[in-house]
């Protein structure tokens, strides 16, 4: 009982809320306020005082952090309750691998999420599937697919043969992985005539 009166009575912790924004772009989630002690009508004074923006059901962002790279999907990955895990050529972008230029967010969520209903906005495909640790990375406040899985995955979905191609060049070069890691993705640019034999 002490501890859910504690919960109830903690001060705001301005320290604690801008070090999560921080790690995540300048963005937070109401749940996260909540931990650091902000509650809704906390949070309205500091969005009046032009503190704090919304920017989307319980997502919010500091008015004065620096614009980052890729803010957009730091802010899908918080729209999905962290759950989203960026692959396809999304991942390849994030990875740097190709000159893909992907016209499309490509997010692979829990297969336990396969039965939400989900509103889909904008550019976004949606892939469902539960990702081995060792299949996930961090590319700055989000996750990815690992280089070797984003490329496999690329194959799999016949994205063009040159730009998997590139890829799997540019990753081996960099030591993201080994050539035994991606085996099928060298079976199709294979089958194209690029690359090397797997």
């Amino acid at each position: 009982m002490e501890s859910v009166k504690q919960k109830k009575t903690r001060h705001p912790d301005w320290e604690s809320l801008y070090e999560i924004a921080a790690s995540q772009s300048g963005y937070f989630t109401k749940v996260q306020a909540d931990r650091a002690g902000y509650s809704g009508p906390l949070l309205a004074k500091y969005m009046q005082k032009n503190r704090v923006v919304r920017v989307g059901w319980g997502i919010y962002r500091l008015v004065h952090f620096p614009p980052m790279e890729h803010e957009d999907l730091v802010l899908l990955w918080l729209r999905f309750d962290q759950q989203a895990v960026f692959s396809h050529e999304t991942a390849l972008s994030l990875h740097g691998l190709s000159d893909v230029l992907p016209s499309v967010n490509h997010v692979t969520l829990p297969e336990s999420w396969r039965k939400r209903r989900l509103t889909i906005r904008g550019n976004l495909k949606l892939h469902y599937e539960d990702l081995p640790k060792t299949a996930v990375s961090w590319v700055g406040s989000v996750k990815a697919t690992s280089p070797a899985r984003t490329i496999e995955d690329c194959a799999d979905a016949n994205l063009s043969p040159e730009l998997v191609n590139q890829a799997i060049e540019q990753g081996l070069d960099h030591g993201l992985f080994r050539r035994h890691d991606v085996v099928n993705a060298l079976r199709y640019v294979s089958s194209f005539g690029l690359g090397e034999k797997a």
